[in-house]
């Protein structure tokens, strides 16, 4: 196989996975990068000895012959780089959040679909490899037809030490972390109808929401909650595991903290470790994370060979971001919001 030639734009804390990931995958290489900070420029390029360095993405495009761009800075710029991107007919992986708005989320697939190019949302947490043995209990149907889900996140881990600019936003955990929880409903659930919310700042020094719960109807029949939260402290600090609990029509499946899964159903009870693996990169606690990470490039760069549509694409994504954008809504009506009104 080929190898594609890739630019990475945005060169800051959670971007160094992307570019450790990149460094290990078959056919895919960065050739490439861009960050408006010269200072982070220089600390990625030299890490990964990428020579090839810009302050300007319009200069990073004009300038190299590109396979694909992933593109890793704040929410605010993905619009622009987006559309710039398919400007210049290159595949483009995009960070979440992905856009400031629904509009702009559904601006950004429309510029991507009428020039022909590929639109990956980079919405990890699906796949994680606990996530991915969820999913594959479900596939196998040992609990039969689920009825009911909670897909839970709670933490007091200091998440803005790395990121502080976490805690400036008025939105906060829906946007940030509950994108990624949401997506794991729907990838385990299926399409959702509606969604009720409500949230909370329990964290006086941040100025968004640090608490969400979130009320699922899914297409299938089934009703999901979904919970979230940073103020939440805890004997053993679970972050950053997602903890699940699926009941289904012939049994029930848990997976808990330690990524312990437990799985009732049709040929009895098991239980496994489903750890995920430590790469050599990466490090604990947030080796899940990492892993995913690579996980999902690798998806990318098997998509771009194959022709296939990617399973976090940008039209896709956009039912997830409905969903956030239904939380927000929800939490401020404190009625349930419909979710074929958003993507209308």
């Amino acid at each position: 196989m080929a190898t594609l030639s890739g630019a990475l734009i945005g060169c800051g804390f959670f971007a160094v996975n992307q570019m450790h990931a990149w460094r290990d995958i078959d056919g895919a290489s960065i050739v490439a990068i861009c960050d408006r900070d010269p200072e982070r420029l220089r600390i990625v390029g030299d890490q990964f000895g990428v020579a090839k360095r810009y302050t300007d993405a319009a200069a990073l495009f004009s300038a190299e012959t590109l396979d694909f761009v992933d593109i890793a800075t704040t929410v605010g710029s993905h619009r622009p780089l987006v559309e710039m991107a398919a400007a210049h007919r290159v595949p483009v992986i995009c960070q979440k959040p992905f856009a400031p708005t629904l509009a702009d989320a559904k601006a950004m697939v429309a510029a991507c679909a009428k020039a022909g190019v590929p639109l990956m949302v980079h919405e990890n947490f699906r796949w994680q490899s606990p996530i991915q043995a969820v999913r594959a209990v479900l596939d196998s149907g040992e609990i039969g037809t689920p009825f009911f889900g909670r897909i839970s996140f709670r933490s007091a881990y200091d998440v803005f030490s790395g990121q502080p600019y976490l805690a400036t936003g008025k939105r906060f955990i829906i946007e940030d972390l509950g994108i990624h929880i949401l997506d794991i409903a729907r990838f385990l659930l299926g399409d959702v109808s509606s969604l009720t919310a409500r949230t909370a700042r329990i964290n006086p020094a941040i100025a968004g929401e640090d608490v969400a719960t979130m009320l699922m109807d899914h297409e299938s029949g089934a009703i999901s909650v979904v919970d979230c939260s940073y103020a939440t402290r805890l004997a053993a600090e679970p972050f950053p595991e997602t903890l699940i609990e699926i009941d289904g029509s012939d049994g029930t499946l848990r997976l808990a903290q330690g990524y312990q899964l437990t799985v009732t159903g049709k040929s009895g009870t098991m239980v496994r470790d489903i750890s995920p693996p430590l790469l050599p990169w990466a490090s604990r606690p947030w080796h899940n994370i990492q892993e995913s990470v690579l996980a999902i490039q690798r998806h990318w760069v098997d998509c771009l060979a194959s022709g296939k549509e990617p399973a976090t694409a940008g039209a896709d994504n956009l039912k997830t971001f409905a969903l956030v954008e239904a939380a927000y809504a929800g939490a401020a009506s404190r009625e349930p919001v419909r979710i074929d009104d958003l993507l209308k």
